[in-house]
């Protein structure tokens, strides 16, 4: 295992210059922390820049802009945090993004990839917080695509193939499908993410120079951690998981995600590498019995004997922002007016809609709307403070496992 060896060689080159006087200080760095994050759109960060200054309305929050802001005001630039960022905007166009951490490395969806755009996922605080808690450089190799299921897109190998079920069968029937061309399409579609997934983590780590100048091959790295977060697409999949499957429709979710965490390690080299899941915080503590039943089957590896003390559920639904979403529901129900109003006028820009929703709303309600919301619910509403929260839980969560790693293995 490269990484293993890389870390050996790193350790043996360290001892050999402590027991020599006057070239101690010569000593090899030790190796980069390598952290992968890897789902869909939620992953990719949907939550618009502008309200990261939302995160100061809230006394609770309001401490972590020290962490992201720097003294200007801008987000920071973490001086020891390297990225290489894999998504696209097509299922054949992925394009790499690479720099220094900060804000920007969300949703690239119509941005030059060249740079940070405007949008941020959990990958900016995670960066700050994993930064703060291992005291060492360290790399982040994210890979996210929207619209993708883990039953399909990012399916793993061991998993094997993927007959439809009779469910499915039975509504191409009705529909006057072809059941045989419908299983081509599944086959073609299946595991294709997870393998570009993998391929990238391989390319970065075969040359990592590319991505953090200055690194040095004998320092070696180590895989040191993953972060899953994907739930949409096998959430809403109705075929796949129908509900006439009952209360544990999504046990399958579950098995397929202990899978995912066996080959992932396994084409990585990394045996234990840590592992976190995001379990789905959509319509946040209050969420009905099908999304109860969804999270369970999703945190469910966390519980497996083989997982425990290296795999962590972290629950998402406390950083849901029940406030912004009750505040949506009424956007959303205003849009019919809204819409007939701007016709009336004959001016439907933006700015002119965006007047005409104000006047739903007293200015208390509308400002804190707009400082904190950006997108849809199913993107935790655009709100870099749930993204933030999100960011930070993970990193935690993380650190923990690493602490208990090396109390296992001193």
């Amino acid at each position: 295992m490269r990484n293993i060896v890389q870390s050996m060689k790193c350790g043996m080159i360290a001892a050999i210059l402590g027991l020599m006087p006057g070239i101690a200080s010569q000593a090899v760095a030790k190796p980069l922390k390598v952290f992968i994050l890897a789902g869909q759109s939620n992953m990719e960060g949907p939550a618009h820049i502008r309200t990261i200054e939302g995160i100061g309305d809230d006394p609770v929050t309001a401490p972590m802009l020290k962490d992201m802001l720097g003294p200007d005001g801008k987000p920071v630039v973490c001086p020891n945090v390297w990225l290489s960022y894999l998504t696209g905007e097509g299922d054949n166009n992925a394009v790499e993004t690479t720099g220094r951490m900060t804000a920007g490395y969300g949703s690239m969806w119509g941005m030059d990839h060249s740079k940070p755009g405007d949008k941020i996922g959990p990958e900016f605080t995670f960066g700050i917080y994993m930064s703060k808690a291992v005291k060492e450089p360290i790399l982040i190799i994210k890979t996210a695509w929207g619209g993708k299921s883990l039953h399909t897109d990012f399916r793993p190998p061991s998993a094997g193939p993927q007959p439809l079920n009779d469910f499915i069968k039975a509504k191409i029937k009705e529909r006057g499908g072809d059941i045989e061309k419908a299983q081509q399409d599944e086959d073609k579609r299946l595991g294709v993410f997870y393998r570009c997934m993998i391929e990238h983590v391989r390319k970065v780590l075969g040359d990592i120079q590319r991505v953090v100048p200055g690194y040095d091959p004998k320092q070696g790295y180590e895989l040191a951690g993953f972060v899953w977060f994907q739930a949409w697409n096998d959430w809403c999949d109705s075929w796949w998981y129908p509900a006439e499957w009952g209360d544990n429709r999504f046990d399958e979710y579950g098995r397929l995600m202990a899978i995912f965490i066996r080959d992932v390690r396994k084409d990585l080299s990394a045996p234990k590498m840590p592992f976190v899941i995001g379990v789905a915080g959509f319509e946040g503590l209050k969420a009905g019995k099908d999304m109860q039943s969804f999270r369970k089957a999703m945190a469910s590896p966390s519980l497996l004997p083989e997982f425990k003390g290296n795999v962590f559920a972290v629950q998402t639904a406390p950083f849901w922002d029940d406030e912004l979403a009750t505040l949506q529901a009424r956007v959303d129900k205003c849009w019919p007016k809204v819409d007939a109003k701007v016709r009336e006028e004959r001016d439907e820009s933006w700015e002119n809609k965006m007047k005409h929703m104000s006047e739903n709303f007293t200015p208390e309600e509308w400002k804190y709307y707009q400082r904190n919301g950006s997108n849809a619910g199913y993107h935790y509403l655009g709100c870099a403070k749930t993204f933030a929260l999100m960011g930070k839980a993970f990193a935690e969560a993380m650190a923990n496992l690493q602490k208990t790693q090396a109390q296992k293995n001193p």
